[in-house]
């Protein structure tokens, strides 16, 4: 069974002292081993300090963005060597926000979770279609060639080291949630997609988690769905005790 993992994308919010307080505190209501996994992604100003705080424990730090060079004359950009040496384990990489606010697209996304697994870190690859695909019955196709072109020419090796995080766009901020059986359809989809590329055994251990409005109030029913093995949290990771609920969700 695919591990459940929670991680917190905190986005442009936390300074750095708010940043410290709030893994202090999580660390603290998670000192023993748990059965799942927990991740925190702070903003650029805040993973060196925080990552010295979560060395040895469980929860690991993400980063919510890089750059697809190792180095150069990019001015405001971040690499994967110098996340690495700041603490991180996971980057974020694809999310609906960058695709939209910032005109990331497929091919860029690509360079980027390959720069990433070269590096060693863990790439969340988001992926999901906006309302009006949505509406216009487009979901499965902008799913399909989001995986096809995100993921081209990785080796199959490296497949398993990727987390995908579907996350419609039309729910993330919202308050609009997809239902626990429309995530599925869509998680299950990812899975089967997935199974063409790696095989349907690797497919199966695959962290595939959702994210898009989600709250301690329905992370319980996402999770009683088969193809959902956690939760990628925004708004809901800003406040301690509501991330701490969340990561505590009930087992199915």
């Amino acid at each position: 069974m695919t591990r459940p993992l929670i991680a917190a994308n905190w986005k442009m919010h936390k300074t750095v002292r708010e940043s410290t307080d709030f893994m202090e505190g999580l660390i603290k209501a998670f000192a023993q081993p748990t059965d799942r996994d927990i991740v925190v992604a702070p903003p650029f100003t805040a993973i060196h300090a925080v990552s010295k705080i979560a060395r040895g424990t469980a929860v690991g730090i993400a980063a919510q963005n890089m750059f697809w060079e190792k180095e150069g004359a990019y001015t405001g950009e971040i690499s994967a060597p110098m996340l690495v040496e700041a603490g991180c384990e996971y980057v974020i990489i694809g999310h609906s926000e960058r695709r939209r606010c910032f005109g990331e697209d497929d091919p860029g996304i690509n360079r980027k979770i390959k720069k990433a697994l070269e590096f060693g870190l863990r790439p969340i690859f988001c992926l999901g279609e906006s309302l009006e695909e949505r509406e216009g019955g487009k979901t499965f196709p902008v799913i399909e060639r989001q995986i096809r072109e995100g993921l081209n020419n990785i080796p199959t090796n490296d497949i398993e080291r990727i987390i995908i995080a579907y996350e419609p766009v039309w729910a993330i901020g919202t308050g609009k949630t997809a239902t626990p059986d429309q995530a599925e359809q869509a998680h299950f989809f990812i899975r089967t997609e997935m199974a063409k590329i790696c095989g349907k055994e690797m497919a199966s251990r695959l962290a595939i988690i959702y994210g898009g409005s989600v709250s301690p109030a329905n992370i319980g029913g996402l999770m009683a769905e088969p193809d959902i093995n956690g939760a990628l949290v925004g708004g809901a990771s800003l406040d301690l005790e509501s991330f701490i609920r969340i990561v505590r969700f009930d087992r199915p």
